[in-house]
């Protein structure tokens, strides 16, 4: 496979995580990686509970709970498992998806001890925009904070791959971005500095620079409209979650709001159609 710039910063993020004995020490260490702060009295049970507070409150707003004890979902973008060990209590098969192998180890270690590793599954996806899945396979496709590190293909691509994984009647939700002034300057130095990782030896040692990576993270910015020509054919009851003070336009779908999610940021939640 073709050495992808976008991919680069998830890729030296998961080797980091492969380089410290425990998931303490990746927190400690590299916590610009996971949770935006570093320090020694940083732990990974700490990490866990902000994933606890907030996974119950989405799987709620939403109406993503499943009361069959067999139900599936898939999380695109799992990480280390910020999340995962509460969708694990919550889901009969959890599959964690991310796109470094490293990371997944590292989460089935956080979900060993803190979550219900019994129902844990771990899907590579090394090329950033697919999920190796029957078709209809699970019954909730879950990502936050996973598409706005993309490129704008592979988060439409992997939007398509969310759906096209979920049974008819099951249920989608996917977290992305919205644009903001901000972007004319954050988009085009991310995609800079990605294409600085490519230089031999300098780009090694600038990915694994806290502000380069958060630079190099922001790669797409997506509206509803764009996401919804890609796949709204095939989803009913869609609604837009965004922020009360989000400047996002709804695009003709129905709108709700919380003031949990983060101003820039808009949720897409849908039913996949049965066709």
């Amino acid at each position: 496979m073709p050495r992808r710039t976008q991919l680069i910063p998830w890729k030296s993020a998961g080797r980091a995580s492969e380089r410290y004995v425990s998931g303490d020490d990746v927190v400690r260490e590299t916590g610009w990686v996971f949770n935006n702060a570093v320090g020694d009295q940083l732990t990974v049970a700490e990490f866990v509970a902000t994933g606890d507070d907030e996974v119950p409150t989405y799987l709620d707003l939403f109406g993503l709970r499943n009361e069959s004890p067999d139900a599936t979902i898939v999380e695109i973008g799992s990480g280390i498992g910020r999340m995962t060990c509460a969708l694990t209590r919550d889901f009969g098969c959890v599959i964690a998806g991310d796109l470094d192998a490293g990371f997944l180890e590292r989460c089935r270690e956080t979900v060993a001890r803190f979550g219900k590793v019994d129902r844990l599954r771990t899907l590579e996806m090394p090329d950033g925009r697919s999920l190796d899945l029957p078709t209809d396979n699970v019954d909730v496709a879950f990502s936050y904070i996973t598409l706005q590190h993309c490129e704008h293909d592979d988060a439409l691509h992997l939007a398509s791959e969310a759906v096209r994984v979920t049974r008819p009647g099951g249920r989608i939700a996917l977290n992305l971005r919205s644009r903001s002034s901000a972007d004319v300057v954050t988009l085009p130095l991310g995609a800079l500095v990605r294409t600085l990782f490519r230089v031999p030896g300098f780009g090694n040692w600038l990915s694994r620079r806290r502000t380069a990576a958060r630079l190099a993270w922001q790669a797409n910015r997506l509206e509803p409209r764009e996401l919804l020509a890609e796949i709204g054919d095939q989803l009913d009851d869609v609604v837009i979650w965004r922020h009360p003070d989000g400047k996002v336009s709804p695009a003709g779908a129905a709108t709700s709001e919380f003031d949990g999610i983060n101003e820039h940021h808009w949720w897409l939640v849908a039913t996949v159609r049965d066709t």
